[in-house]
């Protein structure tokens, strides 16, 4: 079947934060007098993203009221801040994650949704971010060069659950057979999209991955294999 549409994963495949998250969020932490790490901050973001459950309270993974008990679980749990720091503390990376100077696009990632689409194919964002990731698109230039943006803050499903990438053959209009989906995770973004019908392909910037999955290294190689599929 030829290839009609082609969704993209956005953290790390498309853009990516400078500093990364780890280093923020430790810098965050230095400011208020905690004595931490981005080794050990980095290993606390982990174990806390590992141990909550996606739903606290109502508040699906990645909502504004998620992350509160995510890092009051790292802040004031873990190292010791006190709860009543926590406010200003939410409000300092509330406010760096809501600035897109905080994030900056990889090589090629307008080019390739243009040329995507210019090839006729529907060009769709899935990935599981908060709620400000269709402000973020808007902000990085990305909007005006894909169909949709599917969230999983805002649809209450993420990756790799198959309702997520259903969504997105949904608003795409086409069957999986007909939809390739790339992104930089082996479970959420290549076995997931597998296990829904659709073509995949890994997006490894870091070259960093020992695993048999068909991959990238870049953007453009990105492209290449969309032209291939096309062919």
């Amino acid at each position: 079947m030829s290839l009609r549409a082609v969704f993209l994963d956005v953290g790390n495949t498309l853009v990516r934060e400078r500093p990364s998250r780890f280093e923020i969020y430790a810098e965050c932490a230095r400011d208020q007098g905690l004595a931490v790490t981005t080794e050990r901050m980095t290993d606390l973001m982990r174990k806390a993203h590992r141990e909550l459950p996606r739903e606290i309270n109502g508040a699906w993974r990645y909502t504004e009221r998620w992350f509160e008990a995510y890092i009051e679980r790292i802040f004031t749990v873990e190292l010791g801040l006190p709860p009543e720091r926590l406010p200003q503390l939410s409000r300092a990376l509330f406010a760096r994650f809501s600035d897109p100077a905080t994030f900056e696009l990889f090589p090629g990632a307008l080019e390739l949704c243009e040329r995507a689409r210019a090839r006729g194919l529907v060009v769709g964002l899935v990935s599981n971010w908060s709620q400000r990731l269709p402000g973020l698109v808007e902000r990085l230039g990305l909007a005006a060069r894909i169909d949709f943006v599917i969230c999983s803050a805002i649809e209450r499903a993420e990756k790799p659950d198959l309702e997520i990438f259903r969504m997105a053959l949904e608003r795409a209009g086409v069957s999986a057979d007909e939809a390739l989906h790339a992104g930089d995770d082996l479970d959420k973004d290549f076995h997931g999209a597998q296990r829904a019908g659709l073509r995949a392909v890994l997006v490894d910037h870091a070259r960093a991955r020992t695993d048999k999955a068909p991959r990238v290294h870049d953007l453009r190689e990105l492209d290449e294999w969309v032209e291939r599929l096309c062919a």
